[in-house]
C-alpha cells in the first residue's frame, strides 16, 4: 500500500530547490528562512516525491540555527565566544542551503550539519 501511495507523488526537483533556496529570504527578511520552506513543505509534503524528507530536515536545521544564535547570545560576554558561534552560524545558514539545493537538483542525500531532530 505504502508504495503505492509513493507513486502517485509527482518528482519535482526544481521544487526541492526552491524549497532549500527559500531559506535564504533569512538574509532579506530576517525570518523568511523559517516560514517559507514550512509553507512549501505544509502544502506539497503530499503531493512531491521527498518533499516531506526535505522539508523535515529544512526545519529542523532552521530551528536548530534559531536555539544556537539564542544560546550564543550570552555567550559573547564569556571572553566573545559567542561571536565566534554566531559567525559560524551565518556561514552555515547560507552555504548549507546551497549545496542541499545543488544536492536535491541531482537527486543525491541531503545532510545539514549540527541539526538537531525535532520534526522526525
Amino acid at each position: 500500500m505504502e508504495s503505492n501511495y509513493h507513486t502517485l507523488k509527482r518528482t519535482d526537483n526544481q521544487l526541492l530547490v526552491i524549497t532549500h533556496l527559500s531559506q535564504l529570504l533569512t538574509y532579506v527578511t530576517g525570518f523568511g528562512g523559517l516560514i517559507a520552506p514550512l509553507i512549501i513543505w505544509a502544502t506539497q509534503k503530499e503531493k512531491v516525491a521527498e518533499m516531506d524528507t526535505h522539508g523535515k530536515a529544512i526545519l529542523n536545521f532552521q530551528i536548530s540555527l534559531i536555539i544556537y544564535s539564542i544560546v550564543s547570545v550570552p555567550l559573547i560576554l564569556l571572553l566573545g565566544l559567542g561571536f565566534l558561534i554566531l559567525g559560524l552560524i551565518c556561514v552555515l545558514a547560507f552555504v548549507m542551503p546551497i549545496v542541499n539545493a545543488i544536492k536535491a537538483s541531482n537527486g543525491e542525500q541531503l545532510y545539514y550539519p549540527f541539526s538537531i531532530i525535532f520534526i522526525s
